[in-house]
């Protein structure tokens, strides 16, 4: 069977997404010395402090008791506290100064993984890119909810200069 320009570009687009995420949680989980969804717990309560444990479950897209592992550990490991929530049932999840800049890492390894595979593209190729990744990735989400998915491991501070994030449609 004959593959078509659709099936190639499909292709070429997972294998450079998987390779992209391989190499993103490799450099993400060696820095933190954890992996899963350790370091898009702290890179999300950083960019969104204070969730609950249910919150940053739907974020994660993990079970309730997984999503409390990871908090037990990270809180283990000082990067994470819990306080007192918005009401008496529910706890409200901060970082500590050493799990701030634990994130503060996280995203600066993020960005040398990702910034690695961009560099056998010259500028123009990049400018022709950068459109089209903002396209795509507008698409990924057409609520909040799922915008907060798929940004878990995002680093926000990229998305602030004009035309700013590409999810930006999902916020009401």
């Amino acid at each position: 069977m004959l593959c078509s320009v659709d099936d190639r570009l499909a292709n070429l687009l997972g294998v450079t997404a998987l390779a992209a995420v391989d190499r993103l949680r490799a450099q993400v989980e060696a820095e933190l010395g954890r992996g899963g969804i350790a370091p898009a717990v702290l890179v999300h309560v950083q960019a969104h402090p204070g969730p609950s444990i249910s919150e940053l479950q739907r974020v994660l897209g993990v079970s309730q008791p997984a999503t409390v592992r990871v908090v037990d550990r990270l809180a283990a490991d000082g990067l994470l506290e819990r306080r007192p929530g918005r009401d008496r049932r529910t706890l409200s999840l901060t970082l500590t100064r050493a799990g701030e800049a634990m994130a503060d890492r996280l995203l600066t390894e993020r960005t040398a993984a990702l910034r690695g595979m961009l560099g056998s593209l010259d500028q123009h190729e990049l400018a022709s890119l950068t459109p089209l990744l903002e396209k795509l990735a507008a698409g990924l989400a057409a609520d909040r909810p799922g915008a907060l998915t798929a940004c878990r491991l995002c680093d926000r501070r990229a998305c602030t200069s004009d035309p700013g994030c590409p999810l930006q449609h999902t916020v009401a």
